[in-house]
């Protein structure tokens, strides 16, 4: 099975409400989505989302690493040379982790379908289920109890509340959505960077004192301070998961070894895909450190190639795949099954996503 083309087209989705974190606010997912067809007349689909203030991509670097760079690499390779494949993917370019990862999980697909199986068995085959949570974005306190009840009479068990622009108030914004979704449901904080580490134990200290039992708190400063991140996972006894300061294997080997967090969050588009995320998986398991799949604002695309690696491997053991329930339509043809949470694999071969419209 012989690599003949590599093409890059452009999605566009709206999002059902907007989505604001710390860092930005977002309408739509707007993504570059990358089909390589092969000699044998497969396709394998991948996407990347420009996400300029966490990765640098734009959507015009993503289309130029992979038309002018990767591209004229990988052309005329065997699928079954994997190894060889992601060698000249990574080294055709330095950092561009999101269109690396577009072409990755593309090749990653036709593997699996060279072989004739869904990827998560391939990858590991660990379960065929993954439970995610659910967003839940930074707004006034009445309106992020009123999306956190939704989502939970939606079926959602887990929520992630996006934080981090108010100091000591997300207390009261967290105890607000506790209150009103009980005890029975899971809450995850996400500060995306938005603390000092002083800042972060206090505010974590005070979520703890008033007893509203917190799953994990992601990022809670910026993602080059591995010093404060430190500082804030020794302070507290809430686990603290690192998601911007862990890109690649060797920044997971370090906040491994320096024990600057509890929890590793893995993003395909901050890895540069499937291949050098199987590699964290492999130093987290090492270590015993549990690991967390997460994505970016992605499509059904892209988040079913996380979904597949979440399902095939026991190390990870969170899910942050909500991409395509914040999305108002699945454009998609085929894929794993999202139903309010729970996300299943089906026996299709490869990632499973046979339509997708730009290539129509």
């Amino acid at each position: 099975m012989k690599i003949t083309e590599i093409e890059v087209g452009e999605i566009f989705v709206p999002l059902a409400k907007p989505f604001k974190t710390a860092l930005r606010t977002v309408e739509n997912v707007e993504d570059i989505v990358v089909r390589i067809t092969t000699d044998t007349g497969a396709a394998g689909y991948g996407e990347a989302p420009p996400t300029a203030v966490i990765t640098g991509d734009t959507k015009g670097s993503i289309r130029c690493a992979i038309e002018d760079f990767i591209r004229p690499t990988l052309l005329g390779m065997e699928i079954e040379d994997l190894d060889g494949i992601m060698y000249r993917l990574h080294s055709s370019i330095v950092k561009n982790t999101s269109a690396k990862a577009a072409v990755d999980m593309a090749v990653y697909d036709l593997y699996a379908q060279r072989f004739g199986a869904p990827l998560y068995q391939l990858l590991g085959g660990a379960g065929d289920t993954v439970e995610t949570d659910i967003t839940i974005s930074v707004n006034p306190v009445p309106q992020m109890v009123a999306d956190s009840l939704e989502a939970v009479q939606q079926g959602y068990k887990i929520l992630k509340i996006k934080v981090g622009k108010e100091g000591l108030a997300d207390v009261a914004r967290i105890a607000g959505i506790r209150k009103a979704v009980g005890s029975g449901i899971q809450i995850r904080v996400d500060a995306n960077q938005g603390w000092t580490a002083k800042e972060a134990i206090r505010i974590i200290t005070a979520m703890e004192d008033k007893g509203l039992n917190i799953d994990l708190v992601e990022q809670p400063v910026p993602a080059h301070d591995l010093d404060g991140m430190r500082a804030v996972t020794k302070a507290v006894y809430t686990p603290i998961l690192a998601d911007e300061s862990v890109f690649s294997p060797e920044d997971a080997a370090e906040i491994i070894r320096t024990r600057a967090a509890d929890l590793l969050n893995i993003k395909l588009m901050k890895t540069g895909g499937i291949w050098q995320a199987l590699k964290i998986c492999s130093l987290a398991e090492m270590y015993g450190v549990e690991c967390m799949i997460g994505c970016m604002l992605e499509s059904k695309l892209a988040v079913s190639a996380a979904a597949h690696l979440a399902a095939a491997k026991r190390v990870i053991t969170r899910a942050d795949l909500d991409g395509p329930s914040l999305c108002k339509a699945d454009p998609f043809t085929g894929g794993p099954l999202y139903e309010n949470g729970v996300i299943r694999m089906t026996d299709a071969p490869g990632i499973g996503i046979t339509r997708v419209p730009a290539f129509v």
